[in-house]
Parts: structure tokens; sequence; C-alpha cells
């Protein structure tokens, strides 16, 4: 089942499955999101929670036992519950159960709400811990814009001037080694060259927000306030990219296992309501 959200100039459609992002059209019926095509990934802009990125041996340590998670965790593969629905805005919800707590073990609700103001789409993360102590979580975006035409046309203006330093994955951990992207005057022009070694994970970035250009015309800006962390990625010769705002990453090649050490985590107290947005701007 889709829900479709508008206003008078954008349209937006999310699955209930995964409460995914799958479609952002403007007046004009021009498409922003990639459609999932599988020949190259079969995804358009998957929830990441209550892990991002990958587990060392997709396993970890809490109060003395081992869980089993897979990469980017459950909530992008659970039908969500549609709990509030607007013209411009719908909020969704899932919230633990026992198949979950064998996974996870903890009571929690996650909602996510999109909301279209003027030419932005506003999509906003809510995690409630319902447990009776600390729970830890990462959550983060996936989204993936499609580029029509040559990838090289494409470049990412940073809203700074600043070091662009990112880490390189080795066998989907983050590793210890770093690189630097040029980029004179903030750009970065796009090549699949950069991904050779699969995304670009940046720690630490002074910029929040930045935008991706078509021929030096801006076309998509994506701001990302509270947000610490940020993957930029795509799959070789595939016609889309992804600007991923993360709390949280993948394990590093030395992780303990440990959730609670695990570099990137959050942690809220019981009974306590964790809450951030990020948006999408059409230009």
């Amino acid at each position: 089942m889709i829900t479709t959200i508008q206003n008078s100039n954008l349209t937006a459609q999310i699955k209930l499955l995964g409460a995914e992002l799958c479609s952002l059209e403007n007046n004009n019926s021009i498409e922003y999101i990639w459609d999932g095509n599988p020949d190259f990934w079969g995804k358009h802009s998957p929830i990441l929670f209550p892990i991002v990125g990958t587990l060392k041996n997709n396993s970890y340590q809490y109060d003395g036992k081992e869980y089993c998670l897979s990469g980017h965790g459950f909530a992008r593969d659970m039908v969500f519950e549609l709990i509030d629905k607007k013209d411009n805005s719908a909020t969704f919800s899932i919230q633990s159960s026992d198949n979950i707590r064998n996974r996870y073990p903890f009571n929690f609700e996650l909602q996510i709400k999109y909301t279209l103001e003027n030419s932005s789409l506003f999509i906003g993360y809510k995690v409630v811990n319902k447990t009776a102590s600390q729970m830890p979580f990462s959550i983060g975006a996936h989204p993936a814009f499609a580029l029509s035409g040559n990838f090289e046309d494409y470049s990412l203006q940073f809203e700074k001037e600043e070091p662009l330093e990112y880490n390189l994955l080795q066998n989907d951990l983050i590793s210890n080694e770093t690189k630097m992207l040029d980029s004179p005057n903030n750009l970065v022009r796009l090549k699949y060259e950069l991904f050779e070694n699969d995304a670009l994970i940046f720690k630490s970035l002074q910029s929040k927000h930045l935008t991706i250009l078509k021929n030096q015309t801006p076309l998509i800006r994506v701001r990302y306030p509270k947000f610490p962390h940020l993957g930029i990625w795509t799959k070789m010769n595939a016609p889309f990219l992804c600007i991923e705002p993360w709390f949280g990453y993948s394990d590093s090649v030395e992780s303990t296992g440990n959730l609670m050490e695990k570099e990137g985590i959050q942690i809220i107290e019981s009974g306590q309501i964790f809450e951030a947005a990020f948006s999408i701007e059409i230009l």
C-alpha cells in the first residue's frame, strides 16, 4: 500500500513497507527519487534502524548475551502502521514485538513523519524508549536521488569550505584509512571512481547541507542540521546518488561487539524520546 501526500509544489509517495519514500515529484512530473530498479539497487530511501551500516560478524553483545542483526537493521523490512494522515503530511509507526526482541531486546516505538512545506519534504524521526533501562540505537536515512544523463555532469556543493576527509570501508566495516576529497570552492565533481571502495563515510563535517548540481545548476539540497555523520554512495554505473544523514555508522574493524561501547551509538534513558529531522529541498 502507498500513501500519497501533496501540496501546491510537490507530491510524495510513501510505502507502508519500511515507511519508505518511493516518489517525490514536482508539478512538472519530474521525479527526484530513484525508481528502485533491482538491476542496480532495489530500494528507494530505506530507514536505517536500530543500526546504521554493518556490525562486525553481523552480531553484537548486550547484557552478557549475543544477538544477530543484519546490515542497516530491521525497520526497512517491516510494515509500518499509518497513524496520522493530512493532505501534506503522514506519520508511520512500528513497535517492538517478541520477534524483534530476539534480535534487539528493547521495547520501543519508532515514528517516521513526512511533511511537505513549500518546495521541501521534511522527514522526522521519533524514537521512544519504553524499556526500563537505557536503550542504545543508531538511526539514519538512505535516500537515493535519480540522476539522468551523464553522471559526470553532476557535482556536490558542500555548505562550508572544509577538509573533506572520509573513512574507507574494509569488508563493510570502518577502517582507519582515510582519504581527502578534492573540493575547490566546496565543490566535488562526481565520478564513479570515487565509489570504487563503496560509500564515502564522513564521521565529522561542519557542513550541515549539501546541494546536487547538474552542469552547475542547483537541483536538490539536503539539509541535516542535527545529524553528526554522513554517507554518500552509489553503485558503479548506476544513475542515482544517495546522500545519507546518520546518527551512527558501521562497526570499526577493531570493534569489541559491545553495543553500549559501539562508536557513534546513541543512548536514551528509560521513558525518554529522541527526535531529529532532515529535509529534501527541490530547487
